[in-house]
């Protein structure tokens, strides 16, 4: 069987304030091209079709107008809800879409029952694990602990279970939106950080033949068969080495399988550059990035006059401005911003403690504030929710 895995739409999002319909659009062709020509069975889709709960109706009607254009090729196509998307408002009328061959997972409660395919060697049970905010979902999964790796792990065992009272020989396939152990991620996903702990090990998924991942913005094979697609257009200039692909996906009648990238389409290059803004604007080596989306990093000493306007003047898709003043690490203008970059929410308030009080916070102190920091991000999620 043939898969097309792909995930993190975002539909509706921009790009420092570029809109990306248009280049989503073109995507939805290309996915629906790529459906047609390469003979795909079936298009699993691991999260964050949208990029916010209430998207604006235009992200709306693009995502009814791939609906109906992978309905109208006849392959199935499987979908979850990520941590950017209302599950419930992405839900309304699957039973019905269901019908048309386009089935959405986006209820906790039925992680354990597949979407089951089939093709001239058996059954293909495809598992929909849609975002489980650890949160809201730990009474459903009857865990002690409200964490990232224990609602996935009981997730996982009604899979298992399911998978064990089918015939021999089921193969399976697992869509889950999680930061998995050994992902790299990017500066435009969301935080998804439950005490004190994103990530949760490859080892949860084990037992199963592939595992269609969404979350992380950067395509990356975690192990041969957890493979992460990957955005199919760049949302951060983090994202400027990336290269945009969805995963094609044969899976074996053994359970073998081989995995190919099929390029997205990007609009336009992403370029950071560095240096005095002299510099920037004489270096002859700049010249292929002038057609790009530019993040230019200014690290004049003194802030020069106008910096953008005569950035744009040479890059005209100039789109961000950092400044970087070169400065010894003595410095005592070193930016506040740049003493807390790379550092948690957690480990910036321990510090506070630290220098307000003279020593870090103990054991039990950590404890407090690591909770504190959890329910605040689980009444987020509650009323990200109920919007």
């Amino acid at each position: 069987m043939r898969l097309l895995h792909t995930s993190d739409w975002h539909l509706g999002r921009a790009f420092h304030r570029v809109t990306m319909l248009g280049a989503q659009a073109e995507f939805i062709g290309h996915l629906v091209t790529t459906v047609r020509e390469r003979g795909v069975d079936a298009v699993v889709v691991s999260g964050d079709v949208y990029d916010r709960a209430v998207p604006p109706l235009a992200a709306v009607e693009l995502f009814d107008d791939a609906l109906h254009r992978l309905a109208d090729l006849g392959v199935p196509t499987v979908m979850i809800s990520g941590n950017h998307d209302s599950a419930r408002r992405l839900g309304v009328g699957a039973g019905l879409i269901g019908r048309a061959g386009i089935h959405l997972r986006t209820e906790p409660s039925a992680s354990g029952t597949p979407v089951v395919l089939a093709d001239a060697h058996g059954d293909v049970a495809l598992y929909g694990l849609p975002y489980l905010e650890p949160a809201l979902v730990k009474d459903e999964f009857a865990v002690d602990r409200a964490g990232h790796e224990s609602v996935l792990a009981a997730a996982m065992e009604r899979v298992r279970a399911d998978l064990a009272a089918r015939p021999p020989g089921t193969r399976s396939v697992v869509l889950a939106h999680a930061f998995v152990t050994g992902g790299a991620a990017s500066d435009s996903e969301r935080d998804i950080t439950v005490g004190g702990v994103a990530a949760v090990p490859a080892g949860v998924f084990d037992g199963v033949d592939y595992v269609a991942l969404g979350h992380l913005h950067g395509s990356q094979t975690i192990t041969e068969r957890v493979r992460y697609s990957g955005s199919p257009l760049p949302y951060s200039f983090s994202e400027a080495d990336h290269r945009k692909s969805m995963w094609l996906v044969d899976l074996g009648p053994d359970g073998s399988l081989d995995a190919e990238r099929v390029d997205c389409p990007v609009p336009r290059a992403l370029a950071r550059v560095r240096g005095r803004l002299e510099d920037l604007l004489a270096d002859p080596e700049l010249t292929r990035h002038e057609e790009a989306w530019v993040e230019a990093t200014l690290t004049d000493p003194v802030r020069p006059a106008e910096p953008m306007a005569r950035l744009t003047e040479r890059f005209p898709h100039t789109l961000s401005l950092v400044f970087d003043p070169e400065r010894t690490p003595e410095d005592p203008d070193v930016s506040y911003a740049r003493r807390l970059a790379g550092r948690s929410e957690q480990q910036i308030a321990e510090d506070f403690v630290a220098h307000v009080r003279g020593t870090g916070p103990d054991a039990r102190e950590q404890a407090v504030l690591r909770e504190a920091f959890d329910a605040v991000h689980a009444d987020e999620a509650v009323r990200e929710v109920a919007r």
